[in-house]
Formats: C-alpha cells, structure tokens, sequence
C-alpha cells in the first residue's frame, strides 16, 4: 500500500490501484473513455443535460469575444515583444513574429480553456450539481454526502477556482516562453500545453462531488494523482473537445457528468452501474484524513 502526502491530505492508496507504469497508456485512454460515458448520459437525460448548455452559452460568448480580440492585436502585439527584430531582414523578422503570435494564441488558449471553465462552472453551480448528483444517484448514490448551503458551495468554488487559474497563469508563462523555440515551440510545447490544461481541468471539474463529500481542493490533487493517468485522459480528451468551436458550450455538461464518474473511481466507489446492482464487489473507499470518512 502506498501513501501520497499533501499538506494535510493524506491518501492511503490500494495496492491494486498501484499499477505498473506499462498500464498508464490503458489507464490514460481508460479516462478519456469516462467522458464517452458521459456524453453517453447526456444523450439519455437530454432535458436535465441541456440545463448545463445555458450558463456554457452565457460565458462562451464572453470567451469568444475575448479570443477574437486577441487574434485581432496579436500581430500588434507580437511586434511588442520582438523589438530586437526591428532592424533584422524581413523574412527574419516575419518568422520570429509568427513564433511570437502562435505563442500567444497557445497562451491564450490555454488560460481561455481554463478559466472558461472556472467561469461557467460558477455561473452554473446550480446546474452542474443538479447534473453531478443525477448521475451519482444512477451508481448508488454519493456516501457519506455533507449538506453543503449554496452561497458557501459558491465560495469555496471561486477561491479554488481563482487558486488554479493562478497556478495555470504561472505554468503558463513558462510554455509561452518556451513557444519561441523553432519547431519544439510548435510541437512539443502544444502537447505538454494540453497535459498541463488537462490536469488543470479535471481538478476543476470534480469539485462539485468532492464538495458533496466535504472534500476541498488538497483533497481532490491528492486523490486524483494515485491514478494520474486515467485523472489525465479525461481532463486532455475534456481540453482537446474544448478548443473545437462550440465544443466548450455543448462538451461542458457531458464534462460534469464524466466528472462525477471519475470521482467515484477515484474513490473506490461503483461506476459499473449492471454490474455493480447484481451484488458484485464494491473496492473500500480511500481514507483521506479530514475528509468525511475519516475515523475519528
């Protein structure tokens, strides 16, 4: 058994959640299928589902302003960080400010992905909590749940979510530095871009069911790095359907649902609905102290 510090999250870790590294590619496309399954929910519970479009549509809409007005000045601004490049030939000075433009539209995509998410999530708690709890109820419920009041739910979302974007800002910074490397900024830094995002991602997206569990953001990053790979698979398959046009806004409640199955998995919990009703084994959840199932 293994044990996973952080800060005053502790997990104690099964041994068969241990596994070997040759398993991370299965367990990686493993998490990219939970949000298959929950497109799958989305399609079978349309009425409830598009609830969670509404508050999509509404900072979507911000977002794309925002975007747009970033393409709109980033020749300007691209000339503003390459002042060095003012006397070199042209085709010299063109190319490294095309470098200097991919690089910040990847920043921007990046830091848009991200707080898009933390945005909507808060724009629609409501929602998302309603569409979290429908489908925790379909797999057996949620143990141990702690009534938590709305206004408080609301606060403790916004300071978590503005303590990841500020982490993702100081991450970010960094990629972008990276992005003016010839070939390597176009190629590697786009797919350590999306791990990154991904990760980022599904530690926003699961919160609403830790929250149901009294379980804050140290909590949830301890738990979900016991099985990293699949914790990735779902936040890089979340964050590739997010940069399609429109797949943030029609993604985001499918997303909220695969997030609350990924939750449960995390947790030991049944995510095999069939299987799981006919008496088969149930895995004894993680302990993590502070959390509701802590012994005390």
């Amino acid at each position: 058994m293994g044990r996973s510090p952080l800060g005053s999250a502790v997990v104690n870790v099964p041994s068969n959640l241990t596994a070997p590294v040759t398993g991370a590619v299965g367990r990686f496309f493993s998490g990219a299928g939970l949000l298959l399954r929950g497109l799958g929910l989305y399609v079978r519970s349309p009425g409830l589902m598009l609830l969670g479009v509404v508050p999509a549509l509404l900072s979507g809409a911000i977002f794309v302003a925002a975007f747009a007005t970033l393409v709109y000045f980033v020749d300007d601004l691209s000339a503003l960080v390459t002042p060095f490049a003012d006397d070199w030939s042209t085709t010299a000075r063109s190319l490294v400010r095309v470098i200097a433009g991919l690089a910040f539209l990847g920043l921007g995509g990046l830091l848009g992905v991200l707080t898009f998410t933390a945005v909507t999530l808060v724009i629609g708690d409501p929602f998302y909590e309603k569409i979290s709890e429908k489908v925790e109820e379909r797999y057996g419920g949620t143990p141990g749940a702690v009534e938590v009041p709305f206004w408080s739910s609301l606060r403790r979302s916004l300071v978590d979510s503005l303590r990841l974007v500020a982490i993702s800002v100081l991450i970010g910074i960094p990629l972008f530095v990276a992005g003016f490397i010839p070939v390597v900024g176009q190629t590697v830094v786009p797919v350590i871009g999306a791990a990154v995002g991904g990760w980022f991602l599904v530690l926003e997206l699961v919160g609403a069911p830790f929250y149901r569990r009294g379980m804050r953001l140290p909590h949830r990053r301890a738990l979900l790095k016991a099985d990293r790979p699949t914790a990735l698979g779902f936040g890089v398959a979340v964050f590739v359907c997010f940069l399609i046009p429109l797949g943030a806004v029609l993604i985001m409640p499918a997303a909220v649902a695969g997030a609350a199955l990924l939750t449960r998995r995390a947790l030991g919990q049944p995510i095999d609905e069939p299987r799981r009703s006919r008496g088969g084994p149930v895995d004894e959840p993680r302990r993590v102290p502070g959390g509701p199932h802590e012994e005390r």
